[in-house]
């Protein structure tokens, strides 16, 4: 840490102390947070010591974690505690520090000048939006339903007790994220009923930060406390640091020959068996890591769900995380049914006009009696009808998607949109295959929701969708590929949803080939670079774009012209059918 970081550090750490009075207590400052900004640092400082000051911080944690424990939606939750405590602790701090309403105005404009559009994005955020601003200018205009959730957390300036706040967040998390909480997972007092063995069972690391070593219940309630008093956006200060900073934080995981030797083990049991044979799995991988993937290796499987070891901590989130994006599913089944049915549509007539064979005037063919009269009297003589067979290759289509830790937020999301696709090349008799890719040490894991000739039943595979980990893009399109030059259909068509950063720590094994991190410039040419290959071997390739705009230029230099840019996931089943319409097009 530099002279400067560390003199920020003490400045947070001492407003926090003072207004606590409690100089034991424990808070790591996001120091990120202040080069965004440092009137947002300097209050959450102060709302740490506030909150230690007037609540039981820990209590409020952890009723935090038992919430998300059954099936509580992280960031949503987050974002409204934050609102709770901020309104319970402003006006109380401020009668005592009147310097503080300052800084918190100053912390207010800064969110809103940085932040507008993405508190446009979801309720829990427009719900935030609206109390920022009447901070800053008053009572605002809001509809009836608005008003009363904000008149709700502003009248908790007048709470005394820990419990008056989680009563209010989980009152504003069931009717603003999940109408269906209770009748789904239960009450607040069945949430607070939660034991801590239950939660100690619980494994936590997917909810904690790449950067953490520790899965355990002790560091992810630690997380918890320092950002429940944020004011900023969750993640937003990760997704936007500098390019030598993230550089800065690129590891490489060195380890030794004894861990090379249980990470089959560990992989098998954290991610499902393999559905190939030992010498097929060595075959591929013989075949397809090659180059700077020398060091890396293939695992194709059907997820732990379906090929699991023993029922582990892995186990019990994927089976949790199921659940979460069917709950997604049911609450959005109309829509859901609605754009199969269009999309199916879409295909159907695309596919009807390549199967209509034309028929024309000829010199040979079949004679026609009704224009023999020209013979010997026009120079135009053609009296036979010739029919012209429409060329009906078949097709066969690849769905690749992109299950790093990156898409945690939008998992639910991305499974119901791939559920939609699937279900409409079902529809149409389209031979397809649903896989998702994250790289987990050198492995880059495939887990394979259907294959091409599944039948339609195992399109609800696709809502065991988990993300974790890392991505190594350039091997799993190399790898998805693959499989599709294998099928015998004339057509070939490959999609990849991704959010255009490759990015993998490398695993540093004893006398390592290629140690270089595949991140950046290096992994952007390499991913591109298995693009161009594909398509020069006569397959198509989509890519779908769902990250940041900033990543836009990368994307570009991975698909070229063929990609798409959508702001949101829902986007994607309209965007897809209309380049499958337009690859069912061609040569008809």
């Amino acid at each position: 840490m530099d002279e400067l970081e560390l003199e920020r550090e003490n400045r947070i750490k001492n407003l926090m102390w003072t207004v606590s009075g409690d100089y034991a207590l424990d808070f790591k400052p996001d120091l990120a947070a202040f080069d965004r900004s440092g009137f947002v640092a300097l209050y959450d400082g102060i709302k740490q010591g506030a909150f230690a000051k007037y609540f039981d911080r820990e209590a409020f944690s952890l009723y935090l974690v038992k919430k998300i424990y059954l099936h509580g939606m992280e960031a949503p939750l987050m974002t409204l505690a934050q609102l709770c405590i901020e309104f319970a602790v402003s006006g109380k701090i401020i009668k005592e520090r009147e310097g503080v309403s300052n800084i918190r105005r100053r912390a207010c404009e800064d969110i809103l000048e940085l932040d507008f559009a993405r508190l446009q994005e979801n309720l829990p955020s427009r719900l935030k939006l609206a109390l920022l601003q009447e901070v800053l200018r008053g009572r605002q205009p809001a509809t009836t339903q608005m008003r009363a959730w904000i008149d709700r957390v502003e009248g908790l300036e007048h709470a005394e007790s820990t419990m008056e706040l989680i009563r209010a967040t989980d009152e504003l998390y069931n009717e603003i994220a999940d109408p269906y909480f209770e009748q789904k997972h239960g009450t607040l007092e069945q949430v607070l009923a939660v034991t801590l063995e239950e939660l100690a069972e619980f494994s936590w690391k997917d909810y904690l930060n790449e950067e953490e070593l520790e899965e355990t219940l002790e560091t992810y309630l630690n997380q918890v406390v320092q950002n429940m008093t944020n004011l900023d956006m969750l993640e937003t200060v990760k997704k936007e640091e500098k390019p030598e900073q993230t550089q800065e934080k690129k590891q490489v995981l060195v380890v030794d020959e004894k861990a090379l030797a249980r990470m089959y083990s560990y992989v098998e049991r954290n991610y499902g068996k393999t559905f190939l044979s030992e010498t097929e799995e060595k075959r591929r991988n013989r075949l397809l890591c090659r180059g700077i993937h020398g060091d890396c290796s293939l695992y194709f499987t059907k997820g732990i769900l379906k090929s699991s070891v023993m029922r582990n901590y892995q186990y019990e989130y994927a089976r949790k995380q199921k659940d979460k994006n069917l709950y997604e599913y049911y609450d959005n089944h109309r829509i859901v049914k609605n754009n199969i049915r269009i999309l199916t549509d879409m295909l159907k007539k695309t596919l009807a006009m390549r199967a209509e064979d034309e028929e024309i005037l000829s010199d040979r063919g079949r004679i026609l009696p009704k224009r023999l009269w020209r013979i010997g009297r026009s120079g135009e003589a053609r009296v036979f009808e010739r029919r012209l067979w429409q060329d009906k290759g078949s097709f066969v289509v690849d769905v690749l998607i992109d299950a790093s830790g990156s898409q945690r937020s939008r998992q639910g999301q991305v499974a119901i949109q791939a559920y939609i696709l699937s279900e409409a090349l079902s529809n149409v008799g389209i031979a397809h295959r649903v896989m998702s890719f994250c790289t987990f040490w050198d492995y880059t894991i495939l887990h394979e929701f259907r294959d091409y000739d599944a039948p339609r039943t195992e399109n609800s595979n696709i809502f065991e969708y988990v993300t974790s980990s890392n991505n190594r893009d350039g091997l799993a399109i190399k790898a998805a590929g693959y499989g599709l030059l294998a099928r015998e259909e004339e057509h070939k068509i490959l999609i990849v949803l991704s959010d255009g950063r490759p990015y993998d720590v490398i695993l540093n094994r004893p006398n390592a080939r290629n140690p270089q991190l595949y991140y950046g410039e290096y992994a952007i040419k390499d991913t591109g670079f298995e693009v161009r290959k594909l398509r020069s071997q006569g397959i198509c390739v989509l890519g779908v774009f769902a990250g940041e705009e900033r990543d836009l230029a990368a994307e570009k230099k991975i698909f070229g012209k063929d990609f798409a840019y959508i702001r949101d996931i829902s986007g994607f089943s309209p965007v897809v059918g209309r380049y499958l319409m337009k690859q069912l097009e061609k040569d008809t």
